[in-house]
């Protein structure tokens, strides 16, 4: 429920209030997979109310973090911020970090309303930008689309409140629920470019993407982004296995320049290749490495949101473990039969179509195929 100081909010104000949030969130969508260790944030400034409203003032968070969505947009604004509302996605920053505090540069500019969706659960903030503006004189409006909210800032509300990235797992599923016959590479054989494209749109909003040893092996794959003009969006790959090596001439390897590489393993790694940054992590039951210090490990190291795209034996362990917090399965016409692989592994794929645990939250045609999405119901 939207939260005000006012006595009274109109309905046609509350709506307004939507319009622009709305509006803050799509920009805010702009710098997903490039903020990281910070939120993706949007903000619009805008002067007047109902038809004399207009935006005076966009802005989204940086690559890298900085500078932050609200110093932008009121760059922009300029002079026109002063008696404005801003809309910000997320609650302004009120402490120092790598730059000063969005709720200093939102009073030094005059605004006379914030408009936020949702509380920043950073300890450092906590409901202390939205406590240093309302002692300003600012009003402060909040709760608007928060929902929405929540979910676009899901991968950094996670890592402040569970210590682990939000999790995307992707899936190139047969009809049989395979995916991959035996020896052979999922993804290319499976899917049409049409899904592929959408799965590289989603590593493109991704901080990093991780696959198992087995994956780099037995596919040999790049992991970057190869969407035309998004190929600097490519996310941080992440290798989970028990040596202390990557293949040699293996395509990870050879692309270093494009993206970070990370080999998260319970090996010393003295023999990791120049280039590659490498974590020993300790084992879990099954002799890989832990999946829950793997998440924390990343968490600490900044991610917010994590894709992973194989095998079949670390998707299964991830379920297991409930550690998967949306599924993207890309559904294929044709079966591949006896001897492919099932995506779970050793787990069935009703874990996540038939599961409490889950709920489908969307689904679209891509060429031939069908990608159902799932996210966390519970």
């Amino acid at each position: 429920m939207t939260r005000t100081d006012a006595t009274t909010v109109s309905a046609p104000i509350q709506s307004e209030d939507e319009r622009f949030m709305r509006a803050a969130l799509a920009l805010g969508r702009r710098g997903m997979g490039v903020t990281a260790p910070n939120p993706a944030v949007g903000c619009v400034v805008v002067q007047g109310q109902g038809e004399d409203a207009r935006i005076v003032g966009r802005g989204w968070t940086a690559r890298g973090g900085r500078p932050h969505a609200e110093t932008v947009a009121l760059a922009k604004a300029g002079a026109a911020a002063r008696g404005a509302t801003a809309h910000v996605s997320l609650e302004p920053c009120s402490h120092h970090g790598g730059t000063p505090p969005c709720v200093d540069a939102l009073i030094a500019a005059g605004v006379a309303r914030v408009v936020t969706s949702i509380d920043d659960p950073d300890p450092r903030v906590a409901g202390r930008g939205h406590q240093r503006l309302r002692e300003a004189g600012v009003a402060v409006t909040t709760g608007v689309l928060a929902a929405e909210a929540r979910k676009a800032h899901a991968g950094f509300l996670s890592r402040i409140t569970r210590g682990r990235p939000h999790v995307i797992l992707k899936l190139a599923i047969s009809s049989d629920g395979k995916i991959a016959a035996a020896g052979q590479a999922a993804p290319n054989l499976i899917t049409s470019p049409q899904a592929r494209a959408r799965g590289h749109l989603i590593r493109a909003r991704a901080d990093a993407i991780m696959v198992g040893m087995g994956t780099v092996r037995a596919d040999d794959p790049e992991l970057t982004c190869r969407l035309p003009g998004l190929e600097d969006r490519s996310p941080i790959r992440v290798v989970l296995g028990t040596g202390d090596r990557l293949p040699a001439g293996c395509r990870l390897l050879d692309t270093l320049a494009a993206s970070p590489v990370w080999l998260f393993t319970t090996a010393t790694g003295e023999g990791a290749a120049a280039g590659v940054r490498v974590e020993t992590l300790p084992a879990g039951p099954s002799g890989g490495v832990d999946l829950a210090a793997a998440l924390g490990r990343l968490a600490a190291l900044g991610v917010n949101t994590l894709m992973v795209e194989g095998g079949a034996r670390l998707a299964g362990a991830l379920v297991e473990a409930d550690l998967v917090d949306e599924a993207m399965l890309f559904m294929a016409p044709e079966p591949i039969g006896a001897g492919g692989l099932d995506a779970l592994g050793h787990r069935p794929l009703g874990d996540i179509t038939d599961s409490p645990r889950f709920r489908a939250c969307g689904e679209m045609a891509l060429g031939r195929d069908r990608l159902i999405a799932y996210e966390r119901a519970r």
